[in-house]
């Protein structure tokens, strides 16, 4: 039953870029929620299609360090503030591995191929979205106009992400290529993804992809002497034209992006490493407080998704990741995987997810070094992934939102072909059944808080009081329902209904101060 599993990766992949909901209100969560439904149905049908036809279990040395990161995760869930943020936040690690462990069953029986193209595919179609946004091309409610260009991601950022991180995986399908089609099409996608690039004005991801750009010319053309190649160089040589191309064309080419500066891009470039104002110093504040926090909680963290619970503890005087006058004055995440990683799931997880990445990535490195007289593509591409990927998270959140999350641990699977596994565990028709129901069990349970959360951010696009209350009750752990209601309430009158909503706010975030305002005004009234 592989076909079925890779359809449904294929499928999955393709509708986490296209995903987004219709409902302003709910600000980016109209993005990830129901990225993150598709991601989480997408690994369980992935997943029980694999198991329905396994007969083994093959084991590597990777997969100890995921298990053991998913354990401690599953451990401070269970230790969180916040519980429904806590099932998020590890239902999205959960899901991860699911998406990492199937797509490396499928390329190791030969799928791997087809899987790349798709996901070459999807980074294509992440930039297109960001660039019909930004050519005025489409004119959809999906499309948020404060963070353009981010098309269907809802933040420019978060769409150079994806193309940072999936880029190596666009070349590599693309320098493949056994048709003549076949590359022109892989070239037209890499124009497409340089100018999405480009007009992004995503530092981190411009640092990401510069940093796996200087590794893949001195490993794999220098020092892997595949400049030797003489189809391979011309390869090479006309997608650096067609880079180039893009990028002057993005520049060029008028377009609809209302920056407040006249030299935007040129301002972004020259402050790479401006630290000392602006969103380079916002990050210094927010990073130094988020230690304070890890300290404090050093081994499992305040729990997945709980930074935001927690940070108006730790704010300082200044700190512009904080806005009291907002009903939600933090962001739901830090400016960095790593620091949120530290923060909610403490310093042992946040070193076994390390080391995850490091042992592939210099398993990867060490088969470059050593193999033939060249070295595959396949591994570069692996090692220039992780590279992507630690070095955008470090700058901003990537493993924390479903549609990079998806992309990376599915790439990463099926690029992961070449290492060499430990063991090899035969599974019993018995064994093979009671695994799938715990499958099913967890990844079904997982599935319908998700699907609770679109509902009910269905029911309340509306603002109608009446949906609004049916919502509060499909999903009880929305704050932001929650404080719509008391807010709404106590602007009426009743105070009664008010502090109901406003006490079960506070509870999912004690320490925002929008629900203990609408308690303070309706102290003493009914």
């Amino acid at each position: 039953m592989q076909t079925p599993a890779l359809l449904a990766l294929q499928a999955g992949v393709l509708l986490v870029v296209l995903a987004a909901l219709p409902y302003p209100l709910f600000q980016l969560d109209r993005y990830t929620f129901v990225k993150e439904l598709v991601m989480l149905a997408s690994a369980l049908a992935a997943a029980l299609f694999c198991l329905g036809s396994a007969r083994r279990i093959t084991v590597f040395m990777v997969d100890g360090l995921v298990a053991g990161f998913l354990a401690l995760s599953l451990l401070s869930s269970m230790l969180a503030a916040n519980g429904w943020l806590a099932l998020r936040g590890f239902g999205l690690s959960l899901a991860g591995a699911g998406l990492f462990w199937t797509a490396r069953t499928l390329a190791r029986a030969g799928h791997g191929p087809r899987l790349l193209a798709t996901l070459a595919a999807a980074v294509v179609l992440g930039a297109l979205t960001g660039l019909a946004q930004a050519y005025g091309l489409v004119d959809s409610e999906l499309a948020s106009a404060a963070r353009a260009p981010g098309g269907t991601f809802g933040n420019r950022n978060f769409m150079a992400h994806l193309v940072a991180i999936g880029l190596p995986t666009l070349l590599l399908v693309t320098l493949y290529a056994r048709h003549r089609l076949g590359f022109v099409l892989g070239s037209a996608g890499t124009a497409v993804a340089i100018a999405g690039l480009v007009l992004s004005r995503s530092r981190a991801a411009w640092i990401g992809v510069a940093a796996w750009a200087v590794f893949l010319a001195v490993e794999g053309l220098w020092a892997g002497r595949l400049w030797d190649d003489r189809p391979l160089r011309r390869r090479v040589a006309i997608l650096g034209g067609i880079a180039l191309a893009g990028s002057l064309v993005a520049l060029l080419l008028p377009n609809r992006l209302n920056w407040r500066s006249e030299s935007p891009y040129l301002d972004s470039l020259t402050g790479v490493a401006n630290y000392k104002e602006g969103s380079g110093r916002g990050r210094l504040i927010q990073y130094g407080n988020t230690l304070d926090m890890a300290l404090d909680h050093p081994l499992l963290g305040v729990g997945p998704g709980n930074w935001p619970v927690h940070y108006p503890n730790y704010m300082s005087p200044g700190d512009p990741s904080f806005d009291a006058d907002d009903d939600i004055p933090t962001n739901p995440w830090p400016s960095s995987d790593w620091m949120a990683m530290l923060s909610e799931r403490g310093l042992p997880a946040t070193m076994l997810l390390l080391a995850v990445g490091g042992t592939m990535a210099l398993g990867a490195w060490a088969r470059v070094r050593g193999g033939s007289r060249t070295p595959a593509l396949g591994d570069l591409t692996t090692a220039a992934t992780l590279i992507a990927l630690f070095v955008v998270g470090a700058f901003d959140a990537v493993l924390l939102l479903p549609a990079p999350a998806f992309f990376a641990w599915t790439a990463i699977g099926a690029l992961a072909t070449s290492a060499r596994p430990i063991r090899e565990v035969i599974l019993t028709p018995g064994g093979r059944r009671r695994l799938a129901v715990a499958v099913a069990l967890v990844g079904g349970a997982l599935l319908l808080h998700s699907v609770s959360q679109v509902a009910a951010m269905t029911l309340a696009g509306s603002r109608s009081r009446e949906r609004l209350e049916l919502a509060a009750r499909v999903d009880p752990g929305s704050y932001r329902i929650h404080m719509l209601l008391a807010t709404a309430w106590r602007d009426d009158r009743r105070c009664d209904r008010a502090r109901l909503h406003a006490e079960r706010a506070r509870e999912l975030f004690p320490n925002h101060p929008a629900p203990h305002v609408v308690l303070r005004a309706c102290k003493g009234n009914r």
